[in-house]
């Protein structure tokens, strides 16, 4: 079974929790990978991820257990094949706004007479030719996420969520509330709201869908809201956190020593 549908399907009332992967760095990737995230989004849409590193990462996660997920960065028949044979198994296509687009990633990702997927014998995803039947399998145990990320999309998502092929839905709340005119405003209330229906309407037609918080804080909004996999923040994000918590206290102390020193001497010494 994919290894993302069988995630999902295993994780009962626990909504799998991830992170993204932007840092195209397959050593940050399984130090990732070890730290006991569910699933990772190796971002080939925002992040300076090609094909090699694509590769590169997807080794480096085999030695986790971490699901991979890889997000295209566009629609593309093209891309999405050269993706498959780098040995992705589930996608993600960004910007989905109708049943046809859903429809067009699919194919993409099938082979003939299902879709469009250009066939090779030799490579990474048929472990270079010697994984048995992989032509025969591959159209059934390739994972497709569609992102919608403007509320038009939102509006579709009974469409969206019924075309065939299509596993799961996601929503971000940073390209949508630019879309809904709150720019950098990721829990505006409208947001929030549009979000929290649209987690409802999937959960009505039997479709997993998902989202992004960057903070756990919206992270655990969204688990109560009923998304059912998760992700926080990226592998970038967490770094810049831990190194700014580090750089503030040394500051910090800094600052009390500076202080200290100005007072010329110890709390004893002032009568403390």
């Amino acid at each position: 079974m994919n290894p993302f549908r069988q995630l999902l399907k295993s994780a009962g009332s626990h909504a799998p929790v991830g992170t993204w992967l932007v840092s195209a760095s397959p050593v940050v990737a399984e130090a990732v990978g070890h730290a006991g995230f569910d699933w990772g989004l190796i971002d080939m849409e925002h992040a300076p991820i090609d094909l090699m590193d694509l590769v590169h990462m997807l080794q480096a996660l085999t030695s986790t257990k971490m699901v991979p997920v890889v997000r295209v960065p566009i629609n593309d028949a093209v891309t999405v094949k050269r993706v498959l044979d780098a040995g992705a198994t589930t996608l993600m296509f960004p910007f989905v706004q109708n049943a046809e687009d859903a429809r067009r990633a699919v194919a993409a990702t099938r082979y003939a007479p299902e879709g469009v997927r250009g066939v090779s014998a030799v490579t990474r995803a048929s472990r270079y030719g010697m994984q048995p039947n992989y032509l025969k399998t591959a159209n059934h145990n390739v994972g497709v996420i569609v992102q919608m990320e403007t509320p038009e999309a939102v509006r579709r998502l009974e469409e969206i969520a019924a075309v065939p092929g299509v596993d799961a839905l996601f929503v971000g709340p940073s390209d949508l509330s630019a879309a809904m005119g709150h720019l950098g405003e990721l829990q505006h209330p409208a947001v929030m709201d549009l979000m929290s229906q649209a987690a409802m309407r999937a959960r009505a037609v039997g479709k997993p869908i998902g989202a992004l918080g960057h903070v756990p804080e919206s992270v655990a909004q969204f688990r109560a809201a009923g998304f059912d996999y998760l992700a926080v923040a990226s592998d970038l994000s967490l770094l810049m956190r831990g190194a700014q918590v580090v750089i503030n206290a040394l500051r910090t102390q800094e600052s009390g020593a500076h202080v200290h020193s100005l007072l010329g001497g110890t709390r004893t010494e002032l009568g403390a």
